[in-house]
């Protein structure tokens, strides 16, 4: 039950003890909501978004980290009730919805479909949280920002090569143009999951059940042994993969696939379970293994400390998916939340930098491993967030179990820009790597400590 202003007037009382002297570690209790305040705090003080010469919801060279950003809000908002954040959440997800697909103008011309996509799960997320739809801007609702990336997308759906498919990057000029990736099939299959079960449309539930079945033909997805490979190539029309083993690729066809078994019934149902058990039992084996206690890891990076900023989002964003994965299919509710739990209460150990609660980047080793940046924060909000499903317990709505966020069927269809029109090309570092270049300050009323610079 969310009680936002009770919640509201204590929690900054909580935050100044725990920002005005020098702490050890986030004290997490895995029954209470002290972490995910702590964490999404000290989150959002690299968002600059609401401060005069700065664009609402812009980050120039990463903008898709925006759109993870604004999920793990969303889950905050919904899972404690605070609503500290929730203008600065609603201005920033509109301001960048472009004519309402998320191609804005300022980042469309280098964009990939995997980029958008994530924008399009956080407006769906937002219509699914009874998030109140936007008054900015051309005021777009949730869902129709949703219906919007899903047109502009499966208008890509490319038949050339390999059958069919979704490719990486958007435009020919981009590098990736000629591979088709898990992130971007598996997240359009996820959203055209979630925008079926949402609206009831068979439209969606055709291309779900579409995305899925060319991607299990395909060397990404096998639903026998449950591999989900990186990419695979149009060169070869699409007969070898790069296996190159990531979190985010598991989670987003689980979560899709956790979808359609919550609204499909009989052997359908049946079907999926079988796949959410699958990819479910994958991707803990991999990425929270018994032999580092069954902590959230991303195996390719973590261990060599080669994780670049998109990387270190990932397990984050699986942490939320886990999450919806237990509330929709609830026969995984016991296999995910020991997980999530130890996970938690790992990742809190590694908040202990700076005097002031930085979060690192490898929870299984319980200390702080000096890493910094907003990518570490917002990963670690995500997975003390997931811990709460223990207490809001409410799935997902649709748009008959309380959804009201407003449909439009064709949104996105007459932006001309989103698909096939070329434009002039740019140099972008979008796909760029490790380092963080901010300066942290705290900011409101507390303002009583400094945060510590790195530079990337």
């Amino acid at each position: 039950m969310h009680v936002p202003g009770v919640w509201s007037l204590w929690k900054g009382l909580l935050l100044t003890l725990l920002l005005s002297n020098s702490v050890n570690a986030i004290d997490i209790d895995v029954t209470d909501e002290d972490a995910a305040s702590t964490s999404v705090y000290a989150m959002m003080t690299y968002y600059k978004g609401n401060e005069t010469g700065h664009i609402p919801g812009a980050f120039a060279s990463k903008w898709w980290e925006g759109a993870a950003l604004f999920l793990a809000l969303l889950h905050y908002w919904h899972f404690t009730g605070d609503t500290t954040y929730n203008e600065q959440l609603s201005v920033g997800m509109e301001w960048q919805a472009g004519d309402c697909d998320y191609m804005p103008s300022n980042y469309s011309s280098y964009l990939g479909n995997d980029d958008q996509m994530f924008w399009g799960l956080a407006a769906m997320t937002a219509a699914e949280l009874q998030f109140a739809d936007s008054t900015v801007g051309e005021g777009y609702s949730w869902l129709a920002l949703a219906q919007g990336v899903f047109n502009t997308q499966v208008a890509r759906w490319d038949t050339t090569k390999c059958g069919g498919g979704m490719r990486w990057q958007i435009w020919s000029w981009e590098s990736g143009y000629t591979m088709k990736n898990a992130i971007s099939n598996g997240g359009l299959f996820q959203l055209s999951a979630r925008l079926y079960r949402y609206t009831g449309s068979e439209t969606y539930g055709k291309w779900a059940r579409k995305i899925w079945d060319w991607s299990v033909s395909s060397p990404l997805l096998s639903n026998s042994t449950w591999n989900v490979a990186d990419s695979t190539e149009m060169s070869d029309d699409c007969t070898t993969q790069g296996n190159t083993q990531w979190s985010y690729n598991y989670g987003t066809y689980l979560m899709g696939a956790t979808y359609m078994y919550n609204y499909t019934n009989g052997t359908e149902q049946a079907t999926w379970k079988t796949a959410v058990s699958g990819l479910l039992n994958q991707t803990l084996d991999k990425f929270a293994p018994n032999s580092n206690g069954g902590i959230l890891e991303e195996i390719v990076c973590e261990p060599s400390e080669v994780c670049n900023n998109n990387e270190i989002l990932f397990k984050g964003l699986v942490s939320g998916w886990l999450s919806f994965t237990a509330l929709l299919a609830p026969f995984t509710f016991d296999t995910i939340l020991p997980k999530l739990q130890t996970s938690a209460q790992a990742a809190a150990k590694s908040c202990t930098g700076h005097d002031n609660n930085t979060c690192g980047v490898r929870w299984y080793k319980s200390v702080y491993d000096g890493w910094i940046g907003m990518e570490e924060q917002i990963s670690a909000t995500n997975i003390f967030v997931a811990n709460l499903i223990n207490f809001e317990t409410s799935a997902p709505v649709t748009s008959t179990t309380g959804g009201n966020s407003t449909s439009n069927p064709t949104a996105g269809t007459n932006d001309t820009d989103s698909s096939t029109n070329t434009l002039s090309t740019i140099t972008t570092a979008d796909k760029a790597g490790a380092g963080i270049v901010a300066v942290l300050f705290v900011f409101g009323w507390v303002g009583l400590m400094g945060w510590t610079v790195m530079g990337g």
